[in-house]
């Protein structure tokens, strides 16, 4: 299982590798991701992504003037940073839907994250600011998804949960891959789910089974012992005895025993006959019932 930080790397440089063919869509692009990947009043956008640094730069008009520098992280394990000082980001603005949805790449690109399956279904991004916030839900409420917010650590947080919002995202996005990836772990999730509640189901029916058995044979019993198998009609008797010698198996299978073999729906009768005798017994205390 792809852990989180496996899986949303993937993603990224999946689709940092996919450049929009028309132009307007590249610059919805580039205005998403420099918009949510830099902090409110600077000028540098910053990124843990080698491949998502080169896609920004690419798609500078002016790229030699706005080098790629790379840092090290002051964080735990000193990851490389890679920063890209452009200037203040433009407005985000976009009317067509395609550039909406690249404006949407570029928020998951810069700030979002996309957690593990095995931890249950969640997609977060973390904006800039409280502005970019209200964009992002924007965006996301353009593709009839509507979104949670919350802070940590003094950070907006908007998130969503559960499959069908996350894939409707990834979809919107263009990110196949981790779309693929996560209908891969649903299908095995739901069918790991139908297996076990196929053998729960078969377990459940075994023990009435064999509890009914269980039954069976006792008030068999007390009619042999009372009463006596042989003073039953041939047909009881014949059942009678088969309860008692194949304890564990089922109506159809003492069926398939008798001569001639019996539905499943016969054995039961027969069953219940012998059932109503034991009751007589019990009520009459030990007279004999007529057979």
């Amino acid at each position: 299982m792809p852990s989180t930080a496996t899986l949303s790397a993937d993603a990224k440089d999946a689709l940092a590798r996919e450049l929009p063919e028309a132009s307007h869509c590249r610059a919805a692009l580039r205005d998403g991701l420099f918009s949510f990947g830099t902090a409110p009043g600077g000028t540098v956008f910053r990124t843990q992504r080698a491949a998502v640094a080169r896609l920004g730069w690419s798609l500078l008009d002016d790229r030699k003037a706005y080098p790629i520098a790379k840092r090290t992280s002051a964080r735990l394990y000193r990851q490389p940073v890679y920063e890209i000082d452009a200037g203040p980001p433009p407005p985000a603005r976009a009317t067509a839907r395609c550039d909406r949805r690249m404006m949407l790449r570029g928020a998951f690109l810069a700030c979002g994250s996309l957690a593990a399956p095995a931890r249950g279904y969640h997609l977060e991004f973390v904006p800039p600011s409280d502005e970019a916030s209200r964009r992002l839900i924007a965006l996301l409420r353009s593709e009839g998804l509507e979104p949670k917010t919350a802070l940590r650590r003094g950070k907006h947080l908007v998130y969503l949960k559960g499959i069908d919002a996350i894939a409707l995202v990834l979809a919107a996005i263009g990110a196949s891959g981790a779309l693929l990836r996560l209908e891969d772990v649903r299908a095995l999730k739901e069918t790991k789910n139908r297996i076990r509640r196929l053998v729960n189901t078969e377990a459940a029916n075994v023990d009435r089974a064999a509890r009914a058995a269980a039954v069976q044979r006792e008030r068999i019993a007390l009619v042999a012992d009372a009463y006596g198998l042989r003073n039953l009609t041939a047909a009881l008797r014949e059942i009678a005895e088969l309860r008692l010698n194949h304890p564990a198996e089922t109506l159809a299978e003492l069926g398939q025993r008798c001569r001639p073999p019996v539905k499943k729906s016969t054995v039961n009768g027969r069953i219940a006959a012998l059932l109503r005798i034991a009751a007589r017994l019990e009520s009459q205390d030990g007279a004999g019932p007529q057979a």
